[in-house]
């Protein structure tokens, strides 16, 4: 049974670094964090009650560790910050929009493979790296 138990807490604790690399998104810090940060940032716009959210968000989690210090993850729950979610005119949910000096420059709407969350933050990062 000890074995057991030690895995447990190993999850957990992996869980709870992991959502320490995602930062929560609201109207208050939304300039200072995501307009203004010199980083890629990608947004994740949740609710708690969207089933496909709760898809999504091992797939964001699995992102921020992996891109972890090239990429700045947040997300932000449209039920707390309606306003942030209609200035960006959000219909559906989950969306992930990809801010790049303030500006969205990559959208994708509903669940969707991690590979394709990857190929989008790779050639944002390149470009980035690029000299302009």
């Amino acid at each position: 049974m000890p074995a057991r138990s030690s895995h447990f807490v190993e999850f957990i604790q992996r869980r709870q670094s992991v959502s320490d690399l995602v930062a929560k998104a609201d109207a208050a810090n939304w300039d200072g964090e995501v307009l203004k940060s010199p980083e890629v940032v990608m947004v994740d716009f949740w609710a708690v009650w969207c089933g496909p959210c709760q898809m999504v968000a091992p797939i964001v989690d699995e992102l921020a560790q992996e891109y972890h210090g090239k990429l700045k993850v947040m997300k932000l729950n449209t039920d707390d910050a309606p306003e942030v979610a209609g200035q960006y005119q959000i219909m559906s949910i989950p969306s992930i929009l990809f801010f790049k000096g303030g500006q969205v420059v990559e959208k994708i709407v509903g669940a969707r493979p991690k590979q394709q969350f990857k190929q989008i933050i790779d050639s944002l990062l390149a470009q980035s790296s690029s000299p302009a």
